[in-house]
């Protein structure tokens, strides 16, 4: 059974960092790619970052290029996502989601692509 068990939320103020961990169970990171998604009440989910770890390829969403990292522990079987200058408008709840397309060499920012998925944390940045 695949599980995907995310943490790290928090509420900060504008400017701080944050470290998301999403460990995944019954998956191995280089068999699915791994993206993080966060949603706002009322607005779509979006996809923020994403790793294909079997490649060592990632992609950024522009909102969080430059100021969030995405990585991977391939011995402890979890990614991260390291979230520094924090904004007001990162305020979501975070996802991460696990993709079993069977493709392994890049991953894609879309949700409909993920197949398993994390209970969310609530990331809140105050101004």
């Amino acid at each position: 059974e695949v599980q995907l068990v995310e943490s790290g939320g928090g509420s900060v103020q504008a400017g701080a960092s944050l470290r998301l961990s999403c460990a995944a169970s019954g998956v191995a990171l280089d068999e699915a790619p791994i993206g993080w998604f966060r949603q706002v009440p009322g607005k779509e989910r979006e996809g923020v970052s994403c790793i294909a770890s079997a490649a060592g390829r990632t992609y950024y969403a522009d909102s969080v290029k430059g100021r969030f990292t995405i990585s991977s522990d391939t011995a402890k079987n979890t990614v991260y996502l390291q979230m520094n200058s924090l904004k007001p408008e990162d305020t979501a709840v975070y996802y991460c989601a696990a993709d079993f397309s069977g493709v392994t060499s890049a991953c894609l920012p879309d949700e409909y692509e993920y197949h398993y998925w994390g209970q969310g944390t609530q990331v809140t940045v105050s101004s």
